[in-house]
């Protein structure tokens, strides 16, 4: 007992003093915020795998399997540069640990059964996991999945060494600044979790996040009966609702699991920018406009000119001769016929003109808006509220369609391309 203690402790070290090490230099806690879709798979796939679904697939976020004694694959492409690589491409990452399992489970490697030694045991294993991690650079205020698999939960000693397990887990991962989350089937670990929780308040630490394994095949954060407390209603959930597919995607079949990410603070759409001040641009639809019209969608058509540098003119709701100059303007250099008369291509083009960044559930921000602007603008009257939701998505599989491309829901370039008319 004196060498698991004297070890951990000698582990817990290590960890403290590499945090805010170089590995670390600006890198995003993980996974950060999102409600969007995720996928796990064994070992982390191939940098052209991931850019090719990170462009026709709908997920936005990875698990990876960063260490653990019961880690079953190899991980040639896990590196820090890696990590870095998808967190710069958009990719939110999910850390898994897999040590050693229940102490009524079948694997070799397994926790006490005495529930003193397996809390020591979990707190030995977020020393580790906190050291595989910081090589990757996944700094600190990310969140650390440890994965318990399935096992029998009737067993006393055996439920509750996995609880301790858990609870000493927590701990040291809060000590190092670290959140913890706990992966494994609702009817196991989540059960056990969620049940202690609410007949035994504080006799554990619970970890600040759960992630089951449901194969439901909802995508969502929902639970049933087995999953009662509302400790981790908040952001605080991922759902594993597809186990041992097989999905294809740009080219690049991986077999995978499916899940719903809510975590972090959800996503949550920065405060909206105005384009013009006292104009709003966000319509319920934008209509045909023409010499003598008046109004406010012609105050945002003003805008729109102004802000795409096509014209100088003061915003006063008339559609006078420099409002007509300015649309001539932009329907040539869009490649429209020049008419000077605002229709619903031109509208399309003006709102989302702009950058080209791959967009899909979970995306947030301005563009998103330009996004949900346009598509409204099109003919696929869509909320702006600058958030990428499932509702977005089948806007833009709609649109996709109505132009001749797969109707992923994944705004790409060709996306883009096609409201501006190319």
């Amino acid at each position: 007992m004196s060498v698991k203690l004297v070890f951990s402790v000698v582990v817990a070290l290590a960890a403290t003093l590499l945090v805010g090490g170089p590995a670390t230099a600006g890198a995003k806690p993980a996974p950060g915020s999102l409600t969007g879709y995720a996928f796990d798979a064994c070992s982390a796939p191939p940098q052209a795998a991931m850019d090719a679904w990170w462009q026709a697939s709908p997920y936005a976020a990875v698990g990876v399997y960063i260490g653990g004694s019961n880690r079953l694959c190899a991980q040639p492409e896990l590196t820090v540069g890696w990590v870095r690589t998808q967190q710069r491409r958009g990719w939110h990452v999910l850390p898994l640990f897999v040590g050693p399992q229940a102490s009524c489970s079948g694997y070799a490697d397994k926790m006490s059964a005495d529930l003193r030694i397996a809390e020591q045991q979990g707190r030995q294993q977020a020393g580790l996991a906190i050291q595989a991690a910081r090589s990757l650079g996944i700094k600190a205020r990310s969140t650390i999945y440890y994965d318990l698999e399935d096992y029998d939960i009737a067993p006393d000693d055996c439920r509750r060494a996995a609880l301790s397990f858990v609870s000493g887990w927590t701990e040291e991962l809060h000590r190092s600044h670290y959140s913890s989350g706990v992966y494994s089937n609702i009817a196991a670990a989540i059960t056990s979790l969620d049940f202690a929780d609410r007949a035994d308040p504080g006799a554990y630490t619970m970890p600040d996040e759960i992630w089951f394994a449901w194969a439901n095949g909802r995508a969502d954060v929902r639970t049933d009966s087995r999953v009662q407390s509302h400790r981790w209603d908040d952001h605080a959930r991922v759902h594993q609702y597809l186990v041992d597919a097989t999905q294809s995607y740009g080219g690049y079949s991986l077999v995978m699991d499916a899940d719903w990410v809510d975590t972090g603070r959800g996503s949550v759409a920065p405060r909206e920018k105005q384009l013009c001040r006292g104009v709003d641009v966000d319509l319920r639809a934008y209509p045909r406009l023409k010499a003598g019209r008046r109004g406010p969608a012609v105050e945002a058509a003003q805008c729109l000119l102004r802000r795409q540098h096509f014209s100088k003119t003061a915003i006063t709701g008339r559609y006078d001769r420099q409002t007509v100059a300015g649309v001539k303007k932009a329907q040539k250099k869009l490649g429209q016929k020049v008419t000077g008369k605002l229709t619903r291509p031109t509208w399309a083009a003006l709102l989302a003109r702009g950058g080209h960044p791959v967009l899909k559930v979970g995306s947030t921000g301005e563009t998103v808006r330009r996004l949900q602007r346009a598509l409204t603008a099109s003919g696929k009257r869509t909320p702006v509220d600058g958030v990428y939701s499932t509702r977005t998505a089948r806007s833009v599989a709609t649109f996709q369609r109505r132009h001749g491309l797969p109707g992923t829901g994944v705004v790409t370039v060709e996306v883009w391309e096609a409201f501006l008319g190319r």
